[in-house]
């Protein structure tokens, strides 16, 4: 791929992203602390766009890991993942900065 296409390719998906961080964020702060596939269903997003954004999340400090695993759809274990609580501290940037 030419840097030109890549770069509009990357301009393009930017909407995308913060859509999905927004939809997982959402997801756990109603349903509590959830593993990927868990997410997923709830969501209806794909399990795969899902895996992407949640290490994003945290290093974007929307999320953390709980220190629990739990099932997944596979019967393997899978990493839970829950959104900062309220009474901790709050990210410093909107999820349209992050993608930016």
């Amino acid at each position: 791929m030419d840097p030109l296409t890549w770069f509009e390719a990357a301009e393009s998906i930017k909407p995308v992203v913060a859509a999905h961080y927004q939809v997982i964020l959402d997801c756990l702060l109603m349903h509590g602390a959830l593993g990927k596939d868990g997410i997923a269903a709830l969501t209806n997003l794909d399990g795969n766009q899902v895996a992407r954004r949640l290490n994003e999340m945290k290093v974007l400090g929307l999320i953390e890991l709980t220190g629990n695993t739990v099932k997944s759809n596979s019967g393997r274990n899978e990493r839970e993942w829950k959104a900062f609580s309220l009474s901790q501290k709050k990210p410093s940037i909107s999820l349209q900065q992050s993608v930016a």
